[in-house]
């Protein structure tokens, strides 16, 4: 298992492949599809995002409200591909890395070979798992969105799976065949 601290450098980005196991520390930002939008609506404006995107990653995830005496409720990870118009653009800004559940379409992996990157799937239905691993939550953007609005976590540990990596692997297609070669 390896450990990683975000923001991420392009050198971290580089050394990890498909199918490697990671535990994730650090800060990360929280964003889903309206926000997606209104990130796309900066840029093609030319106004600036709510955070610098260099290095940082994005967990795909809206949480649900917040028990007492806890940081964040849970935090599963959503859909990836509902975001895959929007990657592209925001990795060509800097992005590094990305969190969420799913394969993610051709255009998003060619630009993360482009635009060195990393996809991280994270594990459906252990929204309760993840959120012990959010040490803190702030709402730093788009508040008027509720659970979509844009927030900064911090995180210790969040075990994750590297499912796309920035030579054009992937998780899903090369565990697909690893299973199809041992059935024959």
């Amino acid at each position: 298992m390896r450990h990683l601290t975000a923001p991420l450098t392009e050198a971290d980005v580089l050394s990890m492949h498909a199918g490697e196991h990671v535990l994730l520390s650090g800060t990360v930002y929280t964003a889903r599809d309206a926000a997606h939008l209104r990130m796309m609506e900066c840029i093609a404006q030319g106004k600036p995002l709510p955070f610098d995107l260099e290095g940082q990653v994005i967990y795909y995830a809206g949480p649900t409200p917040t028990p007492e005496g806890k940081p964040v409720g849970s935090i599963g990870p959503t859909t990836s591909t509902r975001m895959d118009a929007s990657t592209p653009t925001l990795l060509a800004h800097g992005l590094r890395g990305m969190i969420g559940k799913g394969q993610r379409s051709e255009n998003v992996m060619r630009a993360m070979q482009e635009h060195p990157a990393v996809y991280f799937a994270a594990v459906g239905g252990a929204a309760a798992l993840m959120a012990a691993c959010v040490t803190s939550c702030e709402v730093i953007a788009w508040d008027d969105l509720g659970p979509e609005s844009v927030k900064r976590l911090t995180l210790q540990e969040l075990p994750l799976v590297v499912a796309a990596d920035a030579y054009g692997k992937d998780a899903f297609t090369l565990g697909q065949a690893e299973y199809l070669n041992t059935i024959k």
